[in-house]
Parts: C-alpha cells; structure tokens; sequence
C-alpha cells in the first residue's frame, strides 16, 4: 500500500469519526478521491501537482453520463454539479493534509467550476392549500358513501403532509421519526445530515392531524409513520418511496396537474418563511443547512414579492 493509500484511509476515518459524516459521505468522498488517484497515478502527496489536477479536471469535463443520452443519440456529459463533487473531495483532502503538516499543493489553487444557479420548483400556495386538504376530502367523499370515520391511510397522509408543511422536514427526516414524540411541547428534535440535531416546531394544524392518527393507530411499531398495505394493515416502518408515491397519488386526487415532490414541500416551507418576513439565518437554523449559501438559493424566489412591491411603489409616484 503506498503513501497516499494510508493518508486517505487516515482522512476517511477523520471524515467519519471526528466530522460526524454519514457512512454514504465516506463512500462517496473515497470513490472520488480513488478515482483521482487511480487517473493520476499518484502514490504520495507531491505527485499531486497542479498539472495532474488540470489533466483530471478535463478528463471529468469529457466523461459522460452513464446510459445518458442527449437527442440525436449523443451522450450527456458529466454535469458540472457532478464534476464540482470530485473537485470538492480533493480540496478538502489537501485541506487536511496540509493541517497535519504534510506538504502538499495549496488547496486554494484549485477552482470550482461555475455552477449555473439551481432553480427551486415550489407548489403554488393555491395547489398547496388543495394538496393538504386531499386526505380530509377523500375522507369526506368515502362517508356519504357509508364509510364510518377517516381510514388509517387518510388520517396518516394528513399527518404528514401537515408535518412537512410546518417544519420543512427532510423525506428521510420525516420516515426516521420516532413514535414517542412530546406534542404537547409543539417542537420535536431531529437528526439531519452530518448526525446534527436541530429543533423543528409543529404548527397547531399538524399537531392536530398527527394526534387523530396516532389515535387511530393499534399497533406497537416504534415508528411515527408506518406503510400500510391495501387493506391498511401495518407493515412497518415508512418507505421514503412510499411517502413519493402518497404525495404523488394526493396531488393527482387534488386535481394538481404537475408532478409534486416531498421536497418541495420543504421548498415551500422555507420560502413561506422568507416572504412573511424571516431571516436568512434563521431559516438556515430551521432547515439544518451547514451553509448559509445553501439557504440563500431561495431568496430569487421571494424576490417576486419584491417586485410586487417596487411595482406597486412606483406606480402611485406616477399617479
């Protein structure tokens, strides 16, 4: 094993162990910098040079896409967004090699490629309204029909969509939550990316509909969200395509035309914060974001709000 084999280990551990990163991170950040490694030959930390980063850096700008095709049957290349990952992995790996005192290239000598800004896709506040009303209404539809109260599966789906609305919950945030949560507190703690815990508060409308399911639930699963099969038996803890395929069949029962994602709803959250007048630092602490910047993609989107006022303003010192 050479030199830069055992330094990667090393840093693959500290990633785990002392950053808290999750064991899908390691992985990731080892197939990157092994893939590095393997492309450039290195085997101590001087062969990484800054020509063997460039030769890198345009080898991922003309792999493409595996299985993806543009029209025409030309394949896709590696989106930048992909490509900006391995060079993120790099960066930080001679970030730490040179804290430990090895000498290896500056870090800061390597760019990162310009990244188109990311559009943010959220449900219409009319659609919203109509999506979290679905359960209730086809609950509504089923009692003239002769059924005898709300099923399991629309008191559930309620719960949930009310949950994501008000804390802007992962999916995978929302299907690891534990039954024996304090309601009557209306904020519960969750473990999000990097093993961080943060506070998230439940609106009084979600605190309801998550006590009327629980109700109604009979069995001893751990789990807050449990799936359900077509009679509406309990079968365990929530899948998170199972929560995919609820939202899904809910927008369609809501007569939404679009195809509506668990995340955006946590879109929705976070923008419904911002217009009514919320830091960009606090809703950075709500949605578990590690960087601001990762927050402030959503602040074109209040900016229509923005407009609206600027219009509104002008328009009457034209009158």
């Amino acid at each position: 094993m050479s030199e830069i084999d055992n330094l990667l280990g090393d840093y693959l551990a500290y990633l785990e162990i002392e950053r808290g990163r999750s064991v899908k991170t390691r992985k990731n950040y080892e197939r990157y910098l092994k893939e590095f490694l393997k492309f450039t030959g290195a085997k101590s930390p001087k062969d990484i040079t800054e020509r063997a980063v460039r030769d890198f850096r345009m080898n991922l700008a003309r792999l493409t896409r595996p299985g993806g095709q543009a029209r025409g049957g030309e394949k896709k290349p590696l989106k930048k967004i992909t490509q900006s990952y391995y060079v993120i992995a790099l960066r930080n790996f001679l970030k730490y090699l040179a804290r430990h005192d090895i000498k290896v290239m500056a870090p800061e000598k390597i760019e990162l490629p310009k990244i188109a800004q990311r559009q943010i896709d959220i449900v219409e506040y009319k659609d919203l309204e109509r999506l979290l009303a679905a359960p209730t209404r086809s609950y509504r539809l089923a009692k003239h029909g002769g059924q005898e109260g709300p099923t399991l599966r629309d008191l559930r789906d309620k719960a949930i969509l009310e949950l994501f609305f008000s804390t802007g919950l992962r999916l995978a945030e929302l299907c690891g939550l534990d039954r024996a949560i304090d309601l009557k507190r209306g904020e519960l703690s969750v473990r999000g990316k990097g093993d961080k815990l943060r506070v998230v508060f439940i609106s009084d409308s979600a605190r309801e509909a998550i006590e009327n399911y629980l109700k109604k639930r009979g069995d001893t699963e751990p789990w807050l969200f449990v799936s359900l099969d077509r009679v509406g038996r309990v079968l365990g803890k929530i899948t998170s395509r199972s929560v995919e395929r609820m939202i899904e069949f809910r927008a369609k029962q809501a007569g939404i035309a679009k195809h509506i994602h668990p995340h955006q709803l946590r879109h929705s959250f976070a923008t419904d914060l911002l217009v009514n007048g919320a830091d960009l630092r606090s809703v950075q602490e709500l949605l578990g974001h590690a960087n601001i910047s990762t927050t402030q993609i959503y602040t074109h989107l209040t900016n229509k709000e923005l407009r609206e006022i600027h219009k509104t303003f002008h328009a009457r010192r034209r009158k």
